[in-house]
């Protein structure tokens, strides 16, 4: 059945787009939905991601105006990224496919004043945590019927491929306590759906790297 818990939380990322036109950097883009998002937005976006096939797709959708998407296959973690280069920079359940310290070369592509909004997969570390849990699974399980009927009436879902799925998920608290520490001043929120929305921006007195 084909809800997407990333797909869901699209609007919620939007929200965080900086005021104004400026450049965007899609990390691990998959088949470019989010991207040409931004684009409608308004905004110039490059996507990345590893997969040739992902890229291929993304490609083949175009883009739906007034801004621009261009796609690209690299590896985020080894690819040069324009120093502070962009105004928004999202990385929708793609982080934990890399080490997190990969967040330090995202944080020195932002321009000063723009936003780094990471969309992440962890598993839970606290009660709380395990409460979201529990409320996440009969949400996510009526969220997908509600997909499939719709489907089944429209003639059956698109058979596409998907994104690779990398399973091993990091503790929430890790996650916090290494946001806290290379990236200062950031905010670390727990979801539903088995995800936290870790956002940032850059102060505008942030030191360029060196």
């Amino acid at each position: 059945m084909p809800f997407d818990h990333n797909h869901h939380y699209h609007p919620a990322l939007l929200r965080l787009l900086p005021p104004g036109p400026g450049r965007a950097l899609d990390v691990g883009c998959g088949d470019g939905r989010f991207a040409r998002k931004l684009a409608a937005a308004g905004m110039t976006v490059e996507g990345i991601d590893t997969s040739a096939e992902m890229i291929t797709r993304a490609t083949s959708a175009g883009s739906p105006g007034p801004g621009t998407v261009e796609y690209r296959r690299a590896d985020v973690t080894t690819d040069p990224l324009e120093p502070e280069a962009y105004a928004y920079i999202s990385c929708l359940a793609s982080l934990h496919h890399v080490p997190f310290e990969t967040v330090t070369r995202l944080r020195d592509a932002l321009a000063p004043g723009g936003v780094l909004a990471v969309l992440g997969c962890a598993r839970p570390s606290h009660p709380g945590d395990y409460a979201r849990e529990l409320v996440a699974v009969p949400a996510n399980l009526a969220a997908r019927l509600i997909v499939f009927a719709g489907d089944r009436l429209n003639g059956g879902p698109d058979p596409v491929a998907k994104a690779p799925v990398h399973m091993k998920f990091p503790p929430l608290t890790d996650v916090r306590r290494d946001a806290a520490r290379l990236l200062p001043g950031s905010t670390v929120r727990p979801l539903v759906f088995w995800r936290y929305l870790l956002t940032w921006r850059k102060p505008a007195d942030h030191p360029a790297a060196g």
